[in-house]
């Protein structure tokens, strides 16, 4: 298994070297918008200790990372009022893995709307703080 890098963007959002706008936060995990989204609401969930993906995480911050990302979907699923909820997680390259910091997508879904492709734009810096705003509302 190859060894974490702490250069990967995550690790640096993380250190505050990279902003990002961030939905929830706690002393194991951090959520925050993706910048590259491929639905209104796509966020993601990682974790704050070092990890490449579910291959190599600590099983207790695997739980602490779940917990998280329950509390994110159901966050979403409300913000914009989803009809159910795409989560994806990708291990090593061959599986589609592109960022090798453990990380869960949350993707809010429609009835009928399919899920737009990873095109590698970045989305509207005032359109990502306002999904933002909206998820963190749903949390409160």
């Amino acid at each position: 298994m190859p060894q974490y890098d702490d250069s990967n963007i995550f690790a640096k959002i993380l250190r505050g070297e990279i902003p990002c706008h961030k939905i929830y936060e706690d002393d194991h995990t951090l959520g925050f918008m993706d910048v590259m989204p491929r639905c209104d609401g796509h966020c993601l969930v990682i974790p704050k200790a070092p990890s490449r993906n579910l291959l190599d995480i600590d099983p207790e911050d695997l739980a602490k990372l779940m917990i998280t990302v329950q509390q994110v979907m159901r966050a979403a699923k409300t913000a914009f009022n989803a009809d159910g909820i795409t989560i994806q997680q990708f291990n090593e390259p061959a599986a589609g893995q592109v960022v090798f910091h453990t990380h869960v997508h949350v993707l809010p879904r429609h009835d009928g709307e399919k899920l737009g492709p990873h095109t590698g734009e970045m989305a509207d810096n005032n359109l990502l703080a306002k999904h933002a705003k909206m998820i963190i509302a749903a949390m409160e």
